[in-house]
């Protein structure tokens, strides 16, 4: 049901005047995950308006709109929605009953609320959504409810085999039926699309499309299996899409213009658009493209589209939206085609997109083999009521055999009736009350007829009992459906059985037979509407007519288990996981919630399929369960698991020493997760951090003991290792050359009196009281630091060095030499030395 106050919220264009002004070439798009609706521009293919529609994420949502107003339906739930695109304007104020079966159709300011299995078509406003006018009704188990480009709506019945046009309603008017055209024989199987002016009915029992506009006019079509049809068509040419043929035909007012055989297997073709010449046939998370000579050209590809791809054409250009996807597609009339980011925030008022893990790819399963195909096996349960000069025969499908049954044929009372394949029951008229009938009924699909069965013998009279009361019908949590009706007047004959057909959109299905005045009825398909018809026959094989049409349900049972479960450790948190999973199948009603189970803790997640579970263990194996809940319960589980961050592990292997640096190496375990490794150094110098395996310390001393410590660091704990070492000594070479004239020549010569170059001395200055000796040119000496004193210039050799600082070496203990008669082998770089 409908929650109250429940309203949207738009972000993006915030006026109207804005909102109006971008309203050519663009569409509305639905993305499930997110809970949001795009506004895609076909001209730009970019977002220009985002709205929330968050009581809707992860559910199927049906989709109305016009240049003025977008109207939404959310399948699991019923609720409507409706948006004024005057002021961007938007809330849930309508309510439907949830599944499939109804539906909204929308044309400039004329809206409708089609309950197809009803046969209900009622007008309403599309602002308040509230009624115009009384409905109209039709029999149950209409099809169709499509605005053709004039504004007109319509509605094929095919139990009546017609189509019917209606006229919206003026102003303080009831909506009026304003034609109807036979397209086929009564319970015939019919599909329409609507188009610029008028409409095209596919008669699927016989093969036939008749266009219905200023005119009428019928082509038979070579088809050999169900066709369908795209909702509208932009222009003449009619696209018919036989899926289990993987066959499109597309069909001008001249006939057959194109036939294509889609290449691959299976029939999970959808219906195919036909536009500007080229054929676009969806399938899975591909849309086959065709030329106007049936030439295969580049597909388009939407990964992990999480659902049918939705083709709709407006404004000259072709959307093609992947609901459970991030992107969507548009095709220009050039057929160009561009990709269109649903999640762009980069609009006027929106959010900065969430960071968010993708869900991991679906597992490809191997198609099982294709199954031979032969002709339909009989029908089943062939069972026949007599009325008043009639006889209602009804049965239960046959066996496909491979290739979908296209119709059945009913013969008896010697004439031969043609029954769609969604119909399994007809009405004979025109017997004759005493005489004795039986029927017979057979299926065909492409290979031909299958075997007949016989109904038993009826023998129509007027003495016929009054049909039961109205049935009601519950669904119930283990996927079935219980119908109940008041017992039926027997006018004086004792009642056998009661006969319970379902009604369905586009269709009815034989249930089966009661004594009592209740069928609990399994195998219903989950998340469509069904309403139910009972009829009473008496002892004698006399039936009644058609009870009144049940309430509509939608048949349930527990979800689908969660598919794609993963679970993956949080690396900057101590006892953590992160688990995500792709959504459940909902089975006939919206999944409330998702109960993660992970280390014996339990967590309810509503409104996504992620959840971060945090207060587990360090370095703990966490096993994890994942399952949906809906009305029935809980579904069957999904596992996965995950470990936890651990306490890190280190062990130093090895250091490598220079002069002024040295390099460790280690191994750390991390403990899956995020890591800092630092080191740090004892007596001085620079630690550094960095990768676990090595790192650095530099500013050290030469010939100097150090101790050096790595710290590894994350989420769960530290571990600590360390070692000493020592750095390696630097050494200098003394260096005086002679040059220039007289004494200077021999000025490097120890053999000369007085002063000489490569002296050394106690002091940093050049007294020769405190001169230590004299060191030969290229005499290597072992440095400790540098100290600054008395400048020194050596003119006449070592390349004219001039400065004021001293090496102290290992020369009569510790003594100085001038920085301008020693080269450090280290590039003579003085920044390798330390400070005395």
């Amino acid at each position: 049901m409908l929650a109250t106050a429940l309203g949207l919220t738009v972000r993006g264009l915030g006026s109207a005047d804005e909102a109006l002004a971008s309203f050519d070439a663009a569409s509305w798009m639905w993305s499930r995950e997110r809970g949001e609706m795009a506004r895609v521009n076909g001209v730009t293919a970019k977002i220009d308006t985002r709205v929330d529609v968050g009581p809707a994420r992860g559910h199927g949502l049906e989709v109305s709109q016009s240049d003025r107003f977008v109207i939404l339906r959310d399948v699991d739930t019923g609720a409507i929605g409706s948006m004024d695109l005057a002021d961007l304007r938007a809330f849930w104020h309508g309510e439907s009953t949830p599944g499939a079966g109804i539906s909204v159709a929308l044309h400039e300011d004329a809206a409708f609320v089609v309950d197809a299995v009803q046969g209900k078509v009622q007008q309403v406003d599309p602002r308040s959504l509230q009624p115009v006018g009384e409905p109209l009704r039709f029999p149950p188990g209409i099809t169709g409810g499509v605005f053709d480009g004039t504004g007109r709506l319509w509605i094929a019945s095919p139990s009546e085999g017609t189509v019917t046009a209606i006229a919206p309603a003026p102003a303080g008017a009831a909506a009026t039926r304003e034609r109807t055209e036979a397209v086929g024989g009564p319970s015939h199987d019919l599909a329409l699309t609507s188009m610029d002016d008028g409409v095209a009915v596919l008669n699927r029992t016989t093969g036939q499309l008749t266009r219905i506009g200023t005119g009428k006019s019928t082509t038979e079509l070579p088809l050999t299996g169900p066709g369908v049809l795209p909702p509208h068509t932009d222009g003449d040419t009619v696209a018919v899409t036989v899926p289990a043929e993987r066959r499109v035909v597309a069909v001008d007012e001249q006939g057959v213009r194109t036939d294509v055989t889609v290449p691959g297997e299976g029939g999970e073709l959808r219906p195919a658009v036909a536009w500007q010449g080229f054929l676009y046939v969806p399938e899975g998370d591909t849309v086959h493209v065709f030329d106007a000579s049936g030439k295969a050209r580049e597909g388009i590809r939407v990964a992990r589209p999480g659902g049918d791809l939705e083709l709709e054409v407006r404004e000259n250009y072709l959307f093609i939206n992947a609901p459970g996807a991030s992107t969507a597609r548009v095709v220009d009339d050039k057929h160009t085609v561009r990709t269109v980011d649903k999640y762009d925030d980069r609009v006027l008022g929106g959010d900065p997109p969430p960071v968010t893990t993708p869900p991991a790819p679906p597992e490809r399963k191997r198609k099982p083999p294709k199954p031979a195909v032969t002709k339909p096996g009989a029908p089943r349960n062939v069972r026949a009521a007599a009325g008043n000069a009639e006889a209602r025969v009804s049965w239960q499908a046959a066996a496909a055999n491979g290739a979908p049954v296209s119709r059945y044929v009913v013969s008896g009372a010697g004439r031969t009736f043609q029954v769609g394949a969604d119909q399994r029951s007809l009405v004979v008229g025109g017997l004759t009350n005493g005489e004795t009938y039986r029927f017979q009924v057979h299926a065909v699909n492409r290979k031909g007829d299958g075997p007949a069965r016989a109904s038993n013998a009826v023998r129509p009279t007027a003495e016929v009992p009054d049909p039961p009361g109205a049935p009601t019908a519950e669904a119930k949590p283990d996927g079935s459906v219980t119908v109940r009706w008041p017992a039926a007047n027997g006018q004086g004959r004792k009642i056998q059985r009661y006969t319970v057909t379902a009604v369905a959109a586009g269709g009815t299905t034989a249930l089966g037979d009661a004594t009592g005045t209740s069928l609990t009825v399994p195998g219903l398909e989950y998340g469509k509407q069904y309403a139910f018809t009972v009829v009473a026959v008496n002892q004698r094989g006399a039936g009644s007519k058609a009870s009144a049409i049940s309430n509509s349900v939608v048949p349930f049972t527990k979800p689908g288990r969660p598919e794609n479960a993963s679970a993956v450790t949080v690396g900057n948190q101590a006892g953590a996981i992160k688990i995500s999973w792709a959504a459940a199948a909902g089975n006939g009603r919206p999944i409330s919630k998702y109960v993660v189970t992970a280390g014996g803790k339990s967590t309810d997640v509503t409104g996504g399929t992620t959840v971060t579970v945090t207060g587990l263990g360090n370095g703990q194996n966490v096993p994890v369960k994942i399952v949906a809940v809906n009305e029935a319960g809980e579904g069957e589980a999904a596992s996965t698991s995950a470990r936890t961050v651990a306490p890190p592990k280190i062990t130093v292997t090895g250091v490598k020493p220079a002069h002024n640096a040295a390099t460790v190496t280690f191994s750390a375990d991390t403990g899956g997760g995020g890591t800092t490794c630092t080191l740090t150094v004892s007596g001085g110098g620079k630690g550094s951090s960095g990768k676990c395996s090595s790192l650095v310390a530099t500013g050290l001393k030469p010939s100097t003991s150090y101790m050096l410590t790595v710290t590894v660091r994350n989420a769960a704990g530290v571990a600590i290792d360390a070692i000493s070492t020592t750095t390696a000594a630097l050494y200098g070479t003394a260096t005086c050359v002679n040059g220039g004239s007289g004494a200077q020549k021999t000025y490097c010569d120890k053999d000369v009196d007085g002063r000489n170059g490569n002296e050394i001395f106690e002091i940093t200055q050049q007294v020769n009281a405190r001169q230590a000796g004299w060191a030969k040119p290229g005499t290597r000496l072992k440095t400790y630091c540098k100290k600054s004193g008395e400048q020194v210039y050596a003119f006449v050799y070592n390349k004219h060095k001039r400065s004021t600082w001293w090496i102290q070496v290992d020369y009569k203990g510790k003594t100085y030499i001038p920085w301008a008669w020693l080269n450090l082998d280290s590039g003579d770089n003085l920044k390798d030395l330390p400070a005395c």
